[in-house]
C-alpha cells in the first residue's frame, strides 16, 4: 500500500578506504518527506476503513512520522494532529506545517506518556504508533526486501534505533530472505537503552537521556512490546558519540553530496569507526531533514547541541 506514496531508493557504495570492508548506503533520506517514515505511515492509513479516519489522524513524533502521516493525510483530505516533543527541530516542525498538519508541542515526558497510550486529549481520529504498528513495521520492512535485490551477500545493516520500528521492520524481512545477514542497532550515547539492556543480559533498563541533534534516534528506554520483537533479530547494539555522528554527516556531504540528519548519520558513524567490523556492510541513511544552521555548524567542523 505504499506504491504512489513512498519511492524505492538507491543503494550506493560509500568510497571510504576501510580494509576487507565495501560500505553501501541505502538513501531513505531521498524519499519525498525526506525519511523512510513514509513507507510506514502510508501503509498503516492507507489500509484503514475510511470509517476509522473520518475524523483525521493523530501520532506521536520529533518531525519525520509526522510528516509522513501528514502527507497521507493531506493526500486524503483528513485533519492530520501531531504531538511534538518540545525539543523537535523546527525544520522538521515547518515540514509538517506545510504539509498541513497541526503540531501540539509538549514536554519530552509528556510526550513520551502519549505515545505509550496512544492518545491526546481532545483529539479524535485514528492513532497511528510510530513504532508498534504491525502495519508502520511492515511498511519499514520493505527496505529489506529492496535490500536483498540491490545487493548480494549482505555481512550486515547497521539501523538507528529510535523506538524500533525500522529496525524490527527490516530485520524481519533479512531474516525471511537473507537469514546470515547480521543486524545491528546504532544509537547516540546521548539514549542508548538497547546497549544498556544487552548489557544487562537482555533485562529491560532505562537510560539517561538527553536531547541534541541526534533527535530521531535515541531514546530513554525500550518499549517493551518492541523489544520483546526486537531482541530475537538484533545481534547487537553499536553506541556512538555526538562527534563522531556530526563527523558522518560531514562525510555523507563531502563524498556523496548527501544531506543526512543526525540519526541518518548513525549507521555511516558505526561502520567507519569499525565498530561493525568487516565485509559487506549496509547502513540506513533513514532520513535528512536537519535544520539547516545545525548542518552549517557541522560542515564548518562542529559538533551542534
Amino acid at each position: 500500500m505504499i506504491a504512489g506514496d513512498a519511492i524505492r531508493t538507491p543503494l550506493v557504495r560509500l568510497q571510504v578506504d576501510l580494509p576487507e570492508t565495501e560500505v553501501w548506503l541505502k538513501l531513505e533520506c531521498l524519499q519525498p518527506i525526506g525519511s523512510f517514515k513514509i513507507r510506514g505511515a502510508a501503509n498503516a492509513i492507507r489500509q484503514a476503513p475510511p470509517e476509522a479516519v473520518v475524523h483525521g489522524v493523530l501520532t506521536t513524533s520529533a518531525g519525520n512520522m509526522a510528516q509522513g502521516v501528514a502527507w497521507v493525510a493531506r493526500d486524503l483530505g483528513i485533519p492530520a494532529t501531531i504531538v511534538a516533543p518540545d525539543h523537535a527541530p523546527e525544520t522538521k516542525i515547518a515540514a509538517v506545517e506545510r504539509l498541513g498538519g497541526h503540531v501540539i508541542k509538549v514536554p519530552y515526558d509528556r510526550w513520551w506518556q502519549a505515545m505509550e497510550e496512544g492518545s491526546y486529549p481532545g483529539v479524535e481520529g485514528l492513532f497511528v504508533h510510530p513504532v508498534m504498528d504491525d502495519k508502520v513495521m511492515a511498511g519499514n520492512g520493505t527496505i529489506g526486501l529492496e535490500l536483498v535485490e540491490q545487493l548480494d551477500a549482505i555481512d550486515t545493516v547497521l539501523i538507528p534505533w529510535g523506538g524500533g520500528g525500522l529496525a524490527t521492520g527490516i530485520a524481519s524481512g533479512l531474516a525471511a530472505l537473507s537469514p546470515a545477514t547480521r543486524v545491528y542497532a546504532c544509537e547516540p550515547e546521548t539514549g542508548a537503552p538497547v546497549a544498556a539492556t544487552l548489557a544487562n543480559n537482555g533485562v529491560q533498563v532505562g537510560v539517561d537521556y538527553r536531547a541534541s541533534f541526534v533527535d530521531g534516534a535515541g531514546s530513554k528506554a525500550l518499549l517493551p512490546p518492541m523489544w520483546e520483537r526486537a531482541r530475537e533479530l538484533l545481534s547487537g547494539s553499536h553506541v556512538v558519540s555526538l562527534d563522531e555522528t556530526a563527523a558522518a554527516v560531514r562525510l555523507l556531504a563531502e563524498r556523496t553530496r548527501v544531506v543526512a540528519e543526525g540519526a541518518g548519520a548513525l549507521a555511516v558513524a558505526a561502520a567507519v569507526s569499525r565498530r561493525a567490523g568487516t565485509g559487506r556492510i549496509v547502513c540506513i541513511v533513514s532520513g535528512g531533514n536537519i535544520d539547516s544552521s545545525r548542518l552549517a555548524a557541522i560542515l564548518s567542523g562542529s559538533t551542534p547541541d
